[in-house]
């Protein structure tokens, strides 16, 4: 087993590692095999307060600190994370029951979101901006807005951390990050590890391992974070906007999807494939931008489901240690009866499965559906698992419409021969991302990410990160002398 279960299950609280003095433990399992990997004593609301009282007071002098100084942290992060991908990896595959595969590509982005934040520690910019009154000098001073909540799920517990830990830190922000109770380690306190080896000084980064059960709002609520980066189902984020909104705190809310890739009559069908196998089923499904839903023009559904379902019949399901595994487990036993439910719904309400993947614990094997009643609600929620719904229509204006019936907007991908009609299409959809002749999983450094409808507030990366994490202060400076009415 890593190490990192036995040496990091605690809090991380003002430099200290030190227990929890909640009323239980939460215990870490592999979803894989059951092994008991941790256990950890909850935080209370005493200790999230200590939490953020201690980045808010080490982040004043942080965020004075020269921004060329605090970039060498994360060279620091960087250089550590490449040095411990093996042991990473081990811990994706032992917390979340990651794949090989998954934890590669995990480990990728991470690596790529924490150059760009090596960079955006010198990104803010001041302006200088013209007045009516004479003698009247506009500063625009780009600030740290102080102390950033940040709530981290399960499935991409390490990336989607690190995704508004890294930047806000280099922003000149203290953090207070809660990781989700299945990955308590890779999404929280092994982020925290690295940090503390790279330089980061006490008290900026704070982990709090806990659950709502004991503390309530206590996290969301509290009066010193101004802004609360979450990552989660759109239930939870509704829940945290409406808080949020009402303490006029700013929320950055990153939820669920429904995506759906769409494959034109003119699309080259074993690339679509391939591209529509990988953006249903890579982690089991459970990825937020996951293609549920896969339409296919009628006049080539017929060619595009054989190859489909030949390729989904071939992914092998099984231990994520075996680096020949596609499909490990699903979290928890919850999803996993949740995901057999839906395909169990769907057979009754009429729909055909062309693939019927058994399930045993929480390795759910992937399952192929067609025939869906098109009234069916299935076809309009998220659904967390290897589970594809295949959909033939008549022409791109039902294509449009088909994509467009759910109240979830995150991504989506079109297949076709010509790339301006490919971006036609992707125009007409009200999504807060698409892609052309590619899946429908994708992350960059510097591209905008986010979702329109259900699937969030906001966005992060590139330039969107500042306008998350930073806020906007007018200092105005009179050289000569103001008149005044009286």
């Amino acid at each position: 087993m890593s190490p990192y279960f036995t040496d990091l299950a605690q809090q991380y609280i003002d430099g200290e590692w030190r227990p929890g003095t909640g009323s239980w433990d939460i215990i870490d399992f592999n979803p894989y095999d059951g092994e008991k990997l941790a256990s950890i004593t909850i935080a209370a609301v005493d200790e999230i307060d200590q939490a953020y009282r201690a980045a808010a007071r080490a982040q004043k002098q942080w965020a004075a600190t020269n921004p060329y100084a605090r970039r060498a942290v994360f060279e620091k992060a960087l250089r550590l994370v490449e040095e411990r991908a093996g042991e990473i990896t081990e811990a994706i595959i032992a917390e979340l029951g990651g794949t090989h595969l998954k934890a590669g590509f995990e480990l990728h982005l991470a690596k790529e979101f924490l150059r760009e934040s090596v960079h955006l520690a010198l990104r803010p910019e001041g302006k200088i901006l013209p007045s009516p009154v004479d003698g009247k000098e506009n500063r625009l001073y780009r600030e740290p807005v102080g102390v950033v909540g940040v709530i981290s799920p399960f499935n991409f517990p390490f990336l989607l951390a690190l995704k508004s830990v890294a930047p806000a830190l280099a922003l000149g922000n203290g953090v207070v990050l809660k990781p989700h109770q299945n990955t308590p380690i890779v999404g929280g306190t092994l982020v925290a590890k690295i940090f503390e080896d790279a330089g980061l000084p006490g008290g900026l980064l704070n982990v709090v391992v806990t659950d709502i059960a004991e503390i309530g709002d206590a996290f969301i609520e509290h009066p010193i974070p101004k802004v609360i980066s979450f990552t989660g189902s759109d239930k939870v984020g509704r829940h945290v906007a409406t808080v949020c909104a009402a303490l006029f705190k700013r929320s950055v809310l990153e939820l669920g999807g429904n995506s759906a890739i769409v494959v034109l009559d003119d699309a080259d069908v074993d690339y679509a494939v391939d591209a529509a196998v990988f953006s249903r089923y890579v982690h089991q499904g459970q990825v937020c931008m996951a293609a549920n839903r896969v339409l296919v023009d009628r006049s080539i559904a017929d060619a595009f489901t054989e190859k489909f379902v030949a390729k989904v019949k071939s992914l092998r399901s099984g231990d994520p240690r075996d680096p020949g595994t596609v499909i490990g487990p699903v979290i928890n036993s919850r999803q996993a009866e949740a995901i057999s439910a839906t395909v169990e719904q769907a057979i009754a309400e009429g729909a055909t499965a062309l693939v019927h993947g058994a399930t045993t614990d929480n390795l759910v094997e992937p399952s192929v559906l067609t025939d869906v009643p098109a009234d069916s609600a299935l076809l309009r929620q998220e659904v967390f698992g290897p589970v594809a719904f295949l959909i033939p229509f008549d022409g791109e204006e039902e294509a449009v419409r088909l994509v467009n019936d759910t109240p979830y907007g995150l991504s989506g991908a079109v297949h076709t021969g010509d790339v301006e009609r490919g971006v036609a299409f992707a125009r007409k959809i009200d999504t807060g991302m698409f892609h052309v002749n590619d899946g429908t999983v994708h992350d960059e450094p510097l591209v905008p990410f986010g979702g329109e409808k259900n699937s969030g507030i906001g966005r992060l990366n590139g330039e969107t990160t500042l306008e998350a994490f930073t806020t906007l202060k007018w200092i105005s400076v009179q050289h000569g002398r103001s008149g005044f009415p009286f």
